[in-house]
């Protein structure tokens, strides 16, 4: 850059950042008003006395919420409907789960090469009797016998007599086991918070491997079992399992049930969604603490965070077998109950991120929960991203597309690569004229995929139509060091879409970054690909369908999250990975390309993100037709097989992602409740 450019830029960027200084100035002076006023809102005697008031009339706009974000009548009876198959599922996974006597007689019996003691560490304090009971039988009757239970217990004066007399009662019951039984029983001089109390659990720990347990929760009688099968046979060293929440003293009353997706660490940065039940290799520990007293309130997640980071072999059980009890003053009631396990969670997904190597990286909660977090990485620099896009014929398409991008983006070190493909109308000839002379000819270029007769048949007739080789041919045309593949039917809503796509491109360990598409009402078009989801048995979108403003399951639509694949729509990805995995695969012309794609960057060990907040409206297939009858139909049902078979392995094992629980037929994560009894033998 010669030193006049270099001057140029300076002075542009200077008054840039001189106008951002100016106008954060006036929003802190803003939000300070804003606060003083707040104040002294809050500390009004009438506001105070209002409490109730307020609190039932916030309870009346979360229902009203609850029914707008369904989007409309037709969403408010697809939820419904969903409910309905959740309720009748929920029948399946309390007690008529438990094993029958004769499954219970095999499963004592069964002897692995590897039998560990596990030791389960379970912090007491003014439990409860009820509770207190629930959760010393549920272990008692696990079919898996060689496990110990450690209770610390940090209970006050009033309760400890009645809490060490019932342990005693369960510890002389045992007496016959491991010479001397197998409950282990810690009065603690003063109660030291959960972090505190656990560790002293830990400090009577023999196990080979360690579980943690909370005082009020119950265990299912096969969880034992089914782990130790896993470290049997997958080596495990890290383990977790489906759970529910439920309320009062019947686990068949359950509230909601969670069934997870195999280790995902972006997920697990966002929402601590692996939670109960851990169990894991003691070695794991070397060299560590159990529990850091300074993340109380939100210690599991830093504790797994940590661990899995150190595991080797992460194992989850896609089964329900831990049941969260829901009452006045648990988390699993209300995160409100504990509001310092907000900000601790926050610290924990910091300080491991800074283990990490991140810096000046920003964590803030989403409208799904206060600890579902949005986590917003450094963008390394301003690399030159190019945008591909192939195009026939749809002028006003086009047009909005690149209009979009121009009007609304705040990135700038872009280009647009525009691949024609056989377009023979005026009307585009004349979009492209004026792109190649207009105000966007600095950042637009048009190629032809038929230039020069290149692509053609031998007669010189047009092949049928290669959405692969077209888009290679754009990227091969191209010069970004970050390309984004984007159809010609999408339009930029969000301004800062390719930063938030770029955050995760950049990364070492991601291959494929997607955006959230929306229909023109709003409804969601994508949010992340899963494999066989459909009739057709190969990939479909999650969510499909759904109201914009739906949380998603679990609050999935509302964090950045690991899946399988993204769509080709709106695919961002660093050229050097692009070109190692040789680009989309011409094999596939028009469909299921971006998911091979994806199963390509997976193989290479590549993780593929989506995120929600590069959001863009799809006017879906409005450029090739839907995919529904004819010789389309027929070529998507070639293009189907093709890749069923290649990635017969990959399809077989199912998407990691998505729980097999889940029914493949319906994309809103409804439970798949007549193939339940096929997952209870696996």
């Amino acid at each position: 850059m010669s030193e006049m450019d270099y001057k140029s830029a300076y002075e542009r960027e200077k008054l840039k950042s001189a106008d951002l200084a100016e106008r954060i100035a006036e929003l802190e002076d803003k939000n300070q008003e804003l606060q003083f006023k707040l104040d002294r809102i809050k500390n009004n005697p009438i506001w105070k006395a209002s409490t109730p008031a307020r609190n039932a009339m916030h309870w009346v706009i979360r229902q009203r919420d609850r029914v707008r974000n369904q989007g409309s009548l037709r969403g408010v009876v697809a939820k419904i409907k969903y409910k309905q198959i959740e309720k009748k599922a929920m029948t399946h996974y309390g007690t008529e789960s438990f094993p029958s006597e004769e499954t219970r007689k095999a499963q004592e019996s069964a002897v692995f090469e590897k039998m560990p003691l596990i030791s389960i560490l379970v912090p007491l304090y003014n439990t409860p009797e009820k509770f207190l009971r629930d959760m010393i039988e549920s272990v008692i009757v696990q079919t898996y016998s060689n496990w110990q239970l450690c209770l610390a217990d940090g209970s006050d004066a009033e309760h400890v007599e009645l809490v060490s007399r019932i342990v005693r009662e369960y510890q002389e019951k045992e007496k016959s086991f491991r010479n001397g039984g197998r409950i282990c029983y810690m009065k603690l001089e003063k109660n030291e918070g959960i972090s505190g109390n656990t560790n002293h659990c830990l400090e009577m720990a023999e196990g080979e491997y360690i579980g943690l347990f909370d005082h009020d929760d119950i265990l299912h009688p096969e969880v034992l079992y089914w782990y130790v099968k896993a470290i049997n046979e997958e080596n495990a060293d890290y383990i977790y399992c489906d759970e529910t929440t439920f309320k009062g003293d019947d686990i068949n009353k359950m509230i909601t049930m969670h069934f997870k997706p195999d280790y995902a660490i972006d997920n697990l940065r966002a929402n601590n969604y692996i939670c109960h039940f851990s169990v894991f290799k003691r070695t794991l520990l070397d060299g560590t603490e159990l529990f850091r007293t300074k993340f109380d309130g939100s210690q599991d997640h830093d504790m797994i965070l940590r661990l899995t980071d150190r595991a080797e072999h992460i194992v989850h059980v896609p089964k329900l077998l831990y049941y969260w009890r829901s009452h006045a003053g648990s988390v699993a009631s209300d995160i409100n109950a504990k509001p310092y396990a907000i900000d601790a969670a926050k610290g924990a997904v910091a300080d491991h991120l800074r283990r990490h190597g991140y810096d000046h990286f920003k964590i803030t909660s989403t409208r799904a929960f206060e600890t579902i977090f949005k986590i917003t990485y450094e963008v390394m620099g301003t690399p030159k991203i190019s945008i591909v896009i192939p195009n026939c014929e749809h002028a006003e398409d086009l047009k909005r597309c690149i209009s979009s991008i121009y009007e609304k983006s705040v990135y700038d070190n872009y280009e647009i690569i525009v691949v024609e493909n056989g377009s023979t109308g005026s009307e585009i000839k004349g979009y492209y004229e004026e792109l190649k002379t207009g105000s966007l000819k600095d950042i637009v270029k048009v190629v032809d995929f038929y230039e020069n007769g290149a692509h053609l048949n031998s007669d010189g007739s047009k092949p049928s139509f290669n959405y692969s080789a077209v888009v290679n041919y754009g990227v091969q045309h191209s010069d970004g060091e970050y390309i984004i593949l984007l159809n010609n039917d999408t339009q930029v809503i969000t301004v800062n879409w390719m930063e938030e796509l770029l955050m995760y491109a950049q990364r070492a360990d991601v291959g494929a970054v997607g955006g959230k598409l929306y229909f023109p009402d709003r409804k969601i078009q994508h949010a992340g690909v899963v494999l066989k989801l459909g009739a057709h048995r190969t990939a479909g979108h999650s969510h499909y369908g759904q109201a914009g403003m739906n949380l998603g399951y679990m609050g999935r639509l509302c964090y950045a999250q690991d899946v399988s694949a993204v769509t080709g729509a709106c695919l961002m990805i660093s050229r050097a990975k692009y070109d190692e995995v040789g680009g989309l695969d011409e094999g596939f012309a028009v469909s299921l390309n971006d998911v091979d794609f994806c199963l390509k960057l997976r193989e290479k060990g590549y993780l593929n993100v989506f995120t929600p907040f590069a959001e863009l409206f799809h006017y879906e297939s409005l450029s090739r037709g839907l995919d529904l009858e004819g010789k389309n139909a027929e070529r998507y049902e070639k293009e189907s097989e093709h890749f069923r078979s290649k990635w017969k392995e990959v399809l077989d094992k199912g998407d990691p992602y998505y729980n097999p629980n889940f029914s493949l037929d319906r994309s809103d994560f409804s439970l798949n409740v007549e193939g339940y009894s096929s997952l209870r033998t696996q």
